[in-house]
């Protein structure tokens, strides 16, 4: 499976499903450059209803906000790149009804196995790079040999640094079975590039 995540616009989208990407992502969070409104993240959903499943990303939204956002955009998949507790993300499963995602960043073997607490509480845990300015969209890697060396008991995919010239790598050393890119693949921070999201998910197919 293939996440393009922080797309903002239709062209994108149509360039990451015609590249055979299985997920797009769109990021709900204002600081961050790849940020949509829920009006045109609404429109974005539109688009790919039925050919690809829609990620929302938010980061550490409350009730009202996540409500909001969810009764707009009506995602398949909300993914939580904060600092959420498994309590808040089993709560928004249960009530909202919703796949819940977590993004988690590896500093080392700890983090994996600090990860576990999430059993029972989130649909898919995503590996990424640890968190700076921003929590996600950063363009680097982490240890991935930490990765294959884990006996992983929750659904999870790979992120963090991810391009064309080193998915296939990742996907080896790892196992993984979803990969996401969000700076991999833009021509400067928020702007997505169509020819880099092809090349990318040929690569990712690749393996």
């Amino acid at each position: 499976m293939i996440k393009i995540c922080g797309l903002s616009t239709p062209e994108t989208i149509e360039a990451a499903i015609e590249a055979g990407a299985t997920h797009v992502g769109l990021v709900h969070f204002e600081p961050s450059p790849r940020h949509v409104d829920l009006g045109r993240a609404a429109e974005l959903r539109a688009l790919a209803r039925g050919r690809a499943q829609v990620v929302l990303l938010t980061v550490n939204a409350e009730i009202e906000a996540m409500a909001a956002a969810l009764d707009a955009v009506k995602p398949d998949i909300v993914q939580l790149h904060g600092s959420e507790t498994p309590e808040w993300a089993a709560l928004l499963r249960e009530k909202m009804g919703v796949e819940v995602w977590k993004a988690l960043g590896v500093k080392d073997a700890l983090t994996l196995e600090k990860s576990r607490r999430f059993e029972g509480s989130v649909d898919r845990l995503l590996f990424d790079a640890p968190a700076k300015a921003l929590p996600g969209g950063n363009g680097e890697i982490f240890d991935w040999q930490l990765l294959a060396e884990f006996d992983h008991t929750i659904p999870w995919g790979l992120a963090g640094g991810l391009t064309a010239a080193n998915v296939a790598e990742g996907i080896r050393i790892t196992g993984a079975e979803l990969v996401d890119t969000s700076s991999g693949v833009e021509s400067a921070p928020g702007i997505k590039d169509a020819a880099k999201i092809a090349e990318f998910c040929a690569a990712a197919r690749s393996v």
